[in-house]
């Protein structure tokens, strides 16, 4: 079972990490890091760099697509060798999956048209010119199309994906190998229950993050 995980230019890192590192403990799993061209693919940050194994010509059947978000899935959002990747790959796909504004990336690329589908909750009016019907969920499952709330949102999509591909028991071994449990510091990480001072605060930041 071939993964393939997307990376372009100025991707979120754990959009990408985090599902790596959940598939790729399934049975059988190869995961593949691609990109347009082989060698390292930077974060946001600048600071942390992923490097694609394989160009996208490269990997061409893969079972399962992993689409993270990030500031630079801007520059993808119209005709060009991320979009055409995309639909074809997507022909055979048994999963086509994103994290926060990946889903974006499948949206424009046509794959989301009529389908429920979420993304990080600064981008959600994005999603309905493109076609895609959005849902105020952490992770939304329309047919083999699995996508994921912004960021973190991506470990709980791996482990839904996980229980579909293998099963619960596989899935929670998992979850349980990587402890995880999350009990966070602060209860504010949706803007329902965050307060209104700290949602304010990244409401005033949302060019910067999703730019």
């Amino acid at each position: 079972m071939q993964i393939a995980v997307l990376l372009f230019d100025r991707f979120t890192a754990l959009d990408a990490v985090g599902p790596y590192d959940v598939l790729s403990r399934l049975p059988g799993a190869r995961v593949v890091f691609v990109g347009e061209r082989p060698g390292p693919v930077r974060t946001e940050v600048g600071s942390l760099a992923l490097t694609a194994d394989a160009a996208l010509s490269e990997v061409t059947t893969p079972d399962v697509v992993v689409v993270p978000g990030g500031p630079g899935q801007r520059a993808h959002m119209g005709a060009g060798p991320i979009s055409d990747w995309l639909r074809a790959v997507d022909a055979t796909s048994t999963w086509t999956t994103s994290v926060c504004t990946g889903s974006l990336l499948l949206a424009a690329a046509g794959l989301l048209t009529g389908r429920r589908a979420t993304t990080h909750w600064l981008a959600h009016d994005q999603l309905a010119p493109l076609g895609a019907v959005p849902v105020a969920q952490r992770v939304v499952t329309d047919g083999k199309y699995v996508t994921a709330a912004g960021v973190s949102a991506g470990l709980d999509m791996a482990f839904t994906l996980a229980g579909r591909i293998a099963d619960d028991t596989v899935a929670q071994s998992i979850q349980l190998a990587h402890e995880y449990d999350p009990q966070p510091p602060y209860q504010a990480g949706s803007p329902g229950r965050a307060p209104r001072e700290v949602l304010a605060t990244v409401q005033a930041r949302k060019e910067f993050i999703l730019n």
